[in-house]
């Protein structure tokens, strides 16, 4: 099955409602990251909030089979049904919510990963119906502020402070906590990375790591290939990978951003747990 063709004949179907202003082909179709396990996601903006009908309409029209439905929630509409043995994710937004949201990240310098993960969906998605609304919002976020990149900096940089029982937690080999902190550190080392190199965030989950870290031209050596191993070494290993990854990392940050003091985010990190000399 061509996933972007079928999303073309599945443009056309939602462009004959007048409310519909633009359609766009976002997710790893658009970024010609998809495997054979990938769904298709297609966004819809509206003029006016949509009916129940106007979102069933398209579905009844390719005989889908819905599997989600959705009302109105966090800004925005959404469902998941099947045609033509794809599944389909659709996401419908008020095209003056998307104006806004885009505001508040390029202007307001909001982190929010939602709000990124829309703005990255406008900037990397594919047009298919509604050219001219869909450019204008691509022309608003093709620059990343240098403001929002030290704010997605600092905000990632903080590791929490259960890292600093790392040493603790493998002493006990209370391994459920652990691996809940690796993935928490693992997640804010993307947050930075993300950061540094001025790329909105595409998913919450950080996911597609692999593709994500070969796009970026600042990272730690090796970076897509010790990361993923994080999650496969044995614990001990895997805290000694992101001990030197995130000592790389404030050394990159430092030579990008010569003006910003690390030394909180330092000291924190260099912290461990002390024993308990009375045992």
């Amino acid at each position: 099955m061509n996933l972007k063709l079928l999303a073309s004949d599945l443009s056309k179907i939602y462009s004959k409602n007048k409310k519909v202003e633009a359609v766009l082909l976002g997710g790893s179709v658009s970024r010609n990251w998809d495997d054979e396990y990938s769904d298709k996601e297609l966004f819809i903006f509206w003029k006016e909030a949509p009916l129940d009908e106007d979102r069933l309409s398209p579905i009844k029209v390719t005989n889908g089979s819905i599997i989600e439905f959705y009302p109105y929630e966090e800004e925005e509409w959404s469902e998941t049904y099947i045609t033509r043995g794809v599944k389909l994710e659709i996401s419908n937004f008020l095209t003056s919510t998307v104006k806004r949201i885009i505001n508040d990240v390029i202007k307001n310098f909001d982190i929010e990963l939602a709000k990124q993960c829309l703005v990255a969906t406008v900037q990397n998605g594919h047009v298919l119906f509604g050219n001219n609304v869909i450019n204008e919002l691509k022309k608003k976020v093709t620059h990343y502020p240098n403001e929002l990149s030290k704010a997605m900096i600092k905000h990632y940089l903080d590791m929490g402070n259960r890292w600093n029982n790392r040493e603790a937690l493998l002493a006990r080999e209370d391994w459920l906590m652990l691996h809940q902190v690796i993935v928490s550190v693992h997640s804010n080392v993307m947050g930075v990375l993300f950061g540094l190199n001025r790329h909105y965030v595409h998913h919450p989950a950080f996911k597609w790591q692999r593709y994500s870290l070969e796009a970026m031209k600042i990272t730690p050596k090796d970076s897509a290939k010790r990361l993923s191993s994080i999650l496969l070494e044995p614990p001990k290993k895997s805290v000694q990978i992101l001990e030197e990854i995130i000592q790389e990392l404030y050394e990159i940050v430092q030579r990008e951003y010569p003006q910003m003091d690390l030394s909180r985010f330092i000291n924190q990190s260099a912290f461990l747990r002390p024993k308990n000399s009375n045992i």
